[in-house]
């Protein structure tokens, strides 16, 4: 059975967390009767490494070493004061909610939305992106052995659900649909670089 690459991402929820290695992380998991929620947040201070005004890419460079790239989009105001060696703290979000509809009666498919907020015009750049993905997909089976739900999306594709809570497993039934909303949000701001050292 084949699995979208974009439901693989929501139930796999800390995919985007190796990239912010040797920083502060903190998340919670939280479960109730046919729904759960998986919450981690990501803190970590990063240098400019480099910056491609033509491609408008900024490559930092995170505490363990590990380069980030991240593209600033046009409404990014401010970019051309971005420069090398420039402090970078930057903060990243990103929770998986997950609920079961009995009886199910909403439409299969995918939504997205996003949103951006801007620095002022004159200000040091900076400014925080959010994106959610919301799925919805029917139930069209359920393994109570194997602790598995298979699910229906929008393009007729079959997925597997690996639930690890029996008890969860068992208020599933063929019928009903699985709602699973995936939100990211990423904030950026900018520092004067540190002074460099005299040698």
């Amino acid at each position: 059975m084949r699995t979208p690459a974009y439901l693989a991402a929501l139930v796999a929820c800390a995919v985007s967390c190796a990239a912010f290695a040797q920083a502060d992380v903190t998340g919670a998991v939280t479960t109730q009767p046919g729904k759960a929620k998986a919450v981690s947040v990501v803190s970590a201070n990063a240098t400019v490494e480099s910056v491609d005004p033509g491609t408008r890419t900024v490559v930092l460079k995170m505490p363990n070493g590990e380069k980030h790239s991240i593209v600033a989009t046009d409404e990014v105001r401010n970019f051309d004061q971005i420069k090398p060696g420039d402090h970078v703290k930057a903060k990243y979000m990103e929770s998986l909610a997950v609920e079961l509809k009995k009886n199910g009666k909403a439409v299969v498919g995918r939504s997205d939305t996003g949103s951006m907020e801007r620095a002022a015009a004159g200000h040091k750049p900076g400014g925080a992106a959010i994106r959610e993905v919301s799925v919805t997909a029917d139930v069209v089976g359920v393994d109570t052995k194997k602790n598995i739900v298979h699910l229906k999306n929008e393009h007729g594709e079959i997925v597997d659900l690996q639930l690890h809570d029996p008890e969860q497993v068992k208020l599933v039934k063929k019928g009903d649909q699985v709602q699973a909303t995936y939100t990211e949000a990423l904030a950026v701001a900018l520092e004067p670089a540190a002074p460099a050292k005299k040698k």
